[in-house]
């Protein structure tokens, strides 16, 4: 495999920023498209337009749920999840209860990842759990790492892109040191660079949400 499909393969084309219009939104999916990448990740409500954008496309569509803070109720991040998948999403990227998990809520914060993770692979579908490590200590990272081996999602993510800091390489390797080898790493939030990306795949990341992929890959193509 070539650098650039290893690359772009790790690339989850953020469309997350809450002023993007509709217009910017098919551009950033026919941008995803044109270069590849694994998947294109916009907001909730714009899950039917990119699946429509993308149908004869290999890239596939992630949403968010819970974001940026994690703090909707369980019930309403499952509905979040089933709305989702019903609109043709295949990935879904939760932010776990960050205040839970700060209260020392271990099994509110797995109850609530372990029904949403069971729900989209009964439907097909990956999800992703979001620690948002900018507000946790290495301890609880290490804690939500735990929690993570027993609900089972298919990757933790390092941060949304949205709180005060993005992906630490302290923080990756903690991830990646704690986390059952199963459970993939991706990071989020500063890896705007080639030379950045090719940082966080060798901490052991196999995806990343990148605003700046055009930057990232247009040397590589």
């Amino acid at each position: 495999m070539s650098l650039y499909n290893e690359i772009a393969g790790m690339i989850d084309h953020s469309l997350l920023k809450p002023m993007l219009t509709d217009k910017e939104i098919i551009e950033g999916c026919r941008v995803a498209d044109e270069y590849g990448v694994a998947s294109v990740c916009v907001r909730p409500s714009d899950v039917i337009l990119a699946k429509e954008l993308l149908k004869e496309s290999s890239v596939l569509v992630t949403t968010v749920i819970g974001f940026p803070h994690g703090s909707s109720a369980s019930r309403i991040k499952m509905e979040e999840a089933k709305e989702a998948i019903k609109n043709g999403a295949a990935e879904l990227d939760m932010v776990l209860n960050i205040g839970k998990l700060k209260s020392g809520k271990y099994e509110y914060v797995r109850d609530e990842i372990a029904m949403i993770v069971k729900y989209a692979h009964s439907m097909g579908v990956k999800v992703k759990i979001i620690f948002e490590n900018c507000y946790l200590t290495n301890e609880e990272i290490i804690k939500a790492c735990k929690i993570c081996n027993e609900a089972g999602p298919d990757w933790v993510k390092t941060s949304t892109g949205f709180g005060s800091g993005g992906a630490v390489d302290e923080h990756i390797k903690l991830m990646r040191e704690h986390c059952r080898p199963e459970i993939q790493i991706k990071a989020a939030g500063g890896v705007r660079t080639l030379e950045r990306a090719l940082e966080i795949k060798k901490l052991g990341c196999t995806r990343f949400g990148a605003t700046a992929t055009v930057e990232i890959l247009k040397n590589l193509k």
